[in-house]
């Protein structure tokens, strides 16, 4: 019974590990994207420096730069405790397979004695012939065949019992040099995001005296922003409005005995009747929710999406309806899901939009200078769409990507991989 109970656990145990596997598998792939992000905004600092552009762009990449760092923390912290629990888990497993061998052991032994006092073949032979049928002597030489072959079975068993016990030792330093060496790394980058909070809590020091031209500045930039989402909206909802009258004229023609009422419903909705096939690709789409690619092949996100405290002036909250990606120049922009080119935008002289329909969902790519596709263009999932703009002022080059559902936004790190 002891046995039952110990082997029991044990399978318990070994099922925890493969989970705690898994998630040490994502924490390192998460780990291994925060550190390309954090090159890249390091990157993009030292470009920043170089080129001795405003103040204000070096503080944001400077921020983008500390939250990557923050979130590499967190991340190299969670990594630890798994390890921890790892190792605490094969530790239960090296106390159990410990037990399991004292018992194995114990019993071996006491077989060991038995065997040696019934040594002799004539005590064997003895034990035959002293049948009283030969049934009974069939049974007796079946038992003493049994005896041996579990004998040979349970020295077996202590030999892999002993294995497995040494692997599980070898597997336990292991993690601890592991965990220690995760250890060391959380540490420097302690450090290092120390250094860079002291060296913007400088930068923003230099600027105290101009805070009024950087709000007004900031202030401006959030305003342009905002027209620029009223247009998105606008664009999405106009070509809602169009597909929907598109396909009640269809559905009209196909079925004249459909009635005024019903054709008006289908035009004046504000989100797209979607055929089967589009809510095949729709249902795809929303499947994909946290693996889809990045909309560059390499980047950071120096704003993340929603109501943020501005870097620079912190009682200023500013709004983003997307996430802002910053890459190199000369950067294409890609498609993350395959769809069709909704519309092609042109935001001012210098900035166009390319928008994607996937069903009822729409991605879009903002700030391009060259766009590649057109309207009705079916593309597919990583298809360059166009080039991202270098801003001749500040010299960054950013990328705005949105994701919405009709003409609601959503948060596209929710939706794109190892965000």
């Amino acid at each position: 019974m002891p046995k039952i109970i110990l082997t029991f656990l044990f399978l318990l145990m070994t099922s925890a590990m493969w989970s705690q596997t898994d998630a040490q598998r994502q924490l390192e792939e998460r780990k291994e994207q925060l550190q390309k992000e954090i090159a890249a905004a390091r990157n993009a600092l030292n470009s920043e420096k170089k080129k001795e552009k405003s103040v204000i762009s070096q503080i944001t990449q400077q921020t983008a730069k500390i939250k990557l760092q923050e979130k590499l923390i967190a991340t190299t912290e969670k990594q630890a405790k798994l390890l921890s629990d790892d190792i605490y888990t094969n530790q239960l497993k090296i106390n159990a397979l410990k037990k399991e061998l004292e018992v194995l052991k114990k019993d071996y032994s006491k077989m060991i004695v038995k065997s040696y006092k019934s040594r002799s073949e004539q005590s064997r032979a003895m034990f035959l012939l002293s049948s009283q049928n030969f049934l009974q002597a069939y049974k007796r030489a079946q038992y003493m065949k049994q005896y041996s072959n579990y004998r040979k079975n349970q020295g077996d068993e202590i030999n892999v019992k002993s294995k497995e016990l040494t692997g599980y030792n070898e597997k336990l330093g292991v993690q601890k040099k592991e965990k220690q060496k995760l250890i060391v790394e959380n540490e420097k980058e302690k450090v290092e995001l120390e250094k860079e909070k002291q060296e913007q809590e400088k930068l923003m020091q230099s600027i105290k005296k101009d805070v009024k031209k950087y709000t007004a500045e900031i202030s401006k930039k959030q305003k342009e922003s905002k027209e620029i989402d009223r247009k998105i909206k606008r664009l999405i909802a106009d070509a809602i409005a169009e597909a929907n009258r598109k396909k009640a004229a269809a559905n009209k023609k196909a079925n004249p005995s459909t009635t005024a009422a019903a054709t008006k419903k289908t035009e004046t909705a504000t989100t797209f009747e979607l055929t089967p096939a589009e809510k095949v690709i729709a249902n795809n789409f929303k499947s994909n929710r946290g693996r889809l690619p990045w909309p560059v092949e390499k980047g950071h996100v120096s704003l993340g999406y929603g109501d943020q405290p501005h870097p620079l002036q912190r009682s200023l909250v500013v709004h983003n309806s997307g996430v802002e990606i910053s890459t190199e120049s000369g950067t294409n922009a890609r498609a993350v899901f395959g769809g069709e080119v909704l519309s092609v935008q042109v935001i001012s002289g210098v900035n166009k939009a390319v928008y994607i329909q996937h069903g009822d969902y729409i991605t879009v790519y903002l700030n391009l200078s060259k766009v590649y596709v057109g309207k009705g263009d079916k593309v597919s999932i990583k298809q360059n769409i166009g080039q991202i703009r270098t801003n001749g002022d500040t010299g960054k080059t950013v990328l705005k990507f949105l994701v919405l559902q009709n003409t609601t936004t959503l948060n596209p790190q929710s939706w794109l991989s190892n965000m």
